[in-house]
């Protein structure tokens, strides 16, 4: 069954090509379809387009698809073209003539828009509470290891003392920035297109704003071509928010898989979160890290893909808009993953206390004996020279105590202007 169906046949090839791989990803999207039909019906029952005995029948119906959508019983065979016939279908076969009213007033690429920013409504909201999760990791391990100094590296060489507070609160609050990316693409998700039916709205006296505050859409978007020329725009923003995520995850584990080298021994996890070698039996490769750090950077890559098949495009519904499923589903379904076996390998994470009692770490004072030479008078250019020539002679000594004061550093991480930055991020 199509809904496009006239009453002649596709060609199987065509079919098989065109359909490609709706009625796989379409089981995700299904609930979503059954939401927004559901909140349809009942404004067409409002404006008088059905009975209320019609009405009461196709909610019943379409809450049963739901039901049987949330145990895992509903399924797209191969004779229908997607979640929309498929629905329809069970409504026609259980409902008859009741059943083949839902589609008026709508189309079904109507049904894909809304589906869709449901679906990245939800979606957001669920990875944005993974990053507040995995914020709120970091900054207890933040609290937890604050004294616990480390080296910090500029062009990959030994620069200036950090710690293991500044390091996991500095992935804390880079997290926030990724907040608020997914909240402006959460803000333009959730604007309710239904009723613009085929991009260019309905004969039938519609009541957009029931369905909006039915479906729980902050604000309309009012013009019906602009909510058309959302299919893609809402996928692509989405992608966006998406990629700052990524891109921060990504480096947290590059760091990750650097310093749990055997050269840097920072820090170590469990075997369980390490896999082996098949022929060296020493070997606890940081397997999880670079495959998070990997889907990560695919991750990154999805605006750019999406950008490419929506370019250029005239207003109006294309075909190429399909494809934008297959792009932004697995992608979503990766950034989760990826925040879920983050946040469960940090529970075990392991620091080395003594880092910088090796000494080939320290020359990494030499700054601190520069500034303590300025603040006794020394033009900090000489001061600089002179702590040069030192290290140059070997005749430097580090002093090992440190005395950072100002916001944000070693000596001050304002963790509690971090929680406070990120706790504002949350309320919008």
């Amino acid at each position: 069954m199509k809904l496009w169906d006239k009453g002649s046949n596709a060609d199987a090839k065509v079919d098989r090509f065109t359909v490609g791989n709706d009625r796989e990803l379409d089981l995700i999207l299904a609930k979503y379809d059954v939401i927004a039909s559901k909140a349809h019906a009942a404004m067409l029952g409002k404006i008088g387009l059905l009975t209320s005995a019609e009405t009461d029948r196709l909610l019943a119906e379409l809450e049963r698809i739901g039901v049987d959508i949330a145990e895992g019983n509903f399924t797209i065979e191969n004779e229908f073209e997607d979640m929309h016939s498929k629905i329809e279908y069970l409504l026609t076969q259980r409902l008859g003539d009741t059943g083949k009213k839902i589609h008026t007033a709508r189309s079904r690429n109507d049904q894909v828009l809304v589906a869709i920013q449901l679906f990245l409504k939800d979606e957001l909201k669920q990875i944005r509470n993974g990053s507040s999760e995995l914020f709120d990791q970091l900054m207890a391990l933040a609290e937890k290891y604050k004294s616990v100094q480390m080296p910090g590296y500029t062009h990959l060489q030994v620069a200036m003392p950090s710690s293991f507070g500044l390091w996991f609160s500095a992935y804390a609050e880079s997290l926030i920035d990724d907040v608020y990316m997914l909240n402006a693409a959460l803000k333009i998700v959730d604007q309710n297109p239904l009723g613009s039916a085929a991009g260019y709205g309905s004969s039938f006296p519609i009541d957009r704003e029931f369905t909006r505050e039915s479906l729980e859409f902050h604000t309309q978007k009012f013009n019906v071509i602009a909510a058309q020329m959302g299919r893609g725009k809402v996928e692509k923003i989405t992608s966006f928010g998406l990629a700052s995520l990524a891109a921060t995850i990504s480096r947290f584990s590059m760091d990750i898989c650097l310093y749990m080298s055997q050269n840097f021994n920072f820090l170590t996890f469990p075997e369980e979160f390490t896999t082996g070698s098949s022929i060296m039996p020493h070997k606890q490769n940081p397997d999880v890290f670079e495959l998070i750090r990997a889907k990560c950077n695919i991750i990154q890559a999805i605006p750019n893909q999406l950008t490419l098949l929506m370019n250029n495009l005239p207003s109006g519904y294309h075909r190429d808009m399909q494809l934008t499923k297959e792009v932004i589903l697995p992608a979503i379904q990766e950034m989760k993953a990826c925040l879920d076996m983050l946040s469960s390998a940090l529970q075990s994470i392991k620091v080395n206390d003594h880092i910088l009692d090796d000494p080939k770490y320290k020359y990494i004072y030499s700054v601190e004996r520069v500034n303590e030479l300025v603040q006794q008078g020394v033009p900090f250019r000489d001061a600089y020279k002179q702590v040069g020539d030192e290290i140059q002679k070997g005749t430097f000594s580090p002093k090992r105590e440190l005395h950072h004061t100002h916001k944000g550093s070693i000596g001050d991480l304002c963790l509690d202007e971090i929680l406070s930055k990120m706790k504002k991020a949350l309320e919008r």
